[in-house]
């Protein structure tokens, strides 16, 4: 069984929390293929992980350890980017408002695998940094296309083989990141839960996927993708569930979160299984 969990709000949709709770729910894997943060405003999680000399964050943290077995954050997450706050600049590389791509890791999901990195060599990097992760060899991109190129040769792989991951796993539940829809080409769940704040809106996976390939850009450079909005446009939820608000420490908890979240799980298993 795969489950996709995404949200319908760039930031703080309450992906995680619902996704750690269907961990415990489920007794799935937990996946999140593409993960970031930001060096300023995630200083503390940034901080953690660089003087390990290592680059994840906290999304793939909590899913990690709230599947079960030893799962490394890496393992979950191949491809992580560190953002950084840049106001007044306009669009960076990337395009992006007031936010620049610094640093992507690619790779590094097993304990004896060294990841990739690929620079932004537009942007300064944080003091320390290049000292802490292994930055020398990295590849590094100073526009556009040398960054959709890099998309191709180094992130595609990675992507490729979590994808091969989840469809080979007995039961998985994958977390998309921001407001994209579907963060493995051509992935097709079995249900779909869409989180936003105070609801949860569940979809059955194929209908999803097809509604994804209709409203879908060009997701195999990076430069376009399908948008959560744009995709449920076409469709009618199968369930609309209300989701009770929670405490920090409930959140931090999955099987405190499962409970809340019971009647929310029952409906995408349902949709799941039908």
């Amino acid at each position: 069984m795969q489950l996709l969990v995404a949200g319908s709000d760039r930031v703080d949709a309450g992906k995680t929390t619902f996704s750690v709770g269907l961990l415990a729910e489920t007794g799935a894997t937990g996946y999140k293929p593409r993960a970031g943060n930001d060096y300023w405003f995630d200083h503390d999680d940034y901080r953690r992980a660089v003087e390990d000399g290592r680059l994840y964050g906290k999304d793939a943290k909590r899913l990690a350890s709230a599947a079960p077995g030893d799962h490394r954050p890496e393992a979950i997450n191949p491809v992580h980017r560190l953002w950084t706050p840049a106001p007044g600049a306009g669009k960076g590389l990337l395009g992006q408002d007031d936010r620049e791509f610094l640093v992507d890791r690619v790779g590094g999901t097993g304990p004896d695998e060294d990841p990739a990195f690929v620079v932004n060599a537009t942007a300064d990097l944080p003091s320390g940094l290049a000292e802490r992760l292994p930055l020398s060899d990295a590849r590094r991109v100073a526009d556009l296309d040398e960054a959709n190129a890099a998309m191709a040769d180094c992130h595609r792989p990675a992507m490729e083989a979590i994808g091969e991951a989840v469809a080979a796993a007995d039961r998985a539940v994958v977390e998309s990141y921001a407001d994209i829809a579907r963060p493995l080409d051509g992935f097709e769940p079995d249900a779909v839960a869409v989180v936003e704040p105070r609801r949860v809106r569940i979809y059955d996976g194929e209908r999803y996927a097809n509604a994804c390939d209709v409203a879908s850009g060009s997701a195999h450079e990076g430069r376009l993708e399908e948008r959560v909005g744009n995709v449920v446009d076409l469709l009618e939820p199968r369930a609309r569930v209300e989701l009770p608000a929670l405490t920090s420490d409930e959140r931090d908890a999955p099987e405190t979160v499962a409970d809340a979240y019971a009647p929310a799980y029952q409906a995408l298993l349902a949709t799941a299984v039908d």
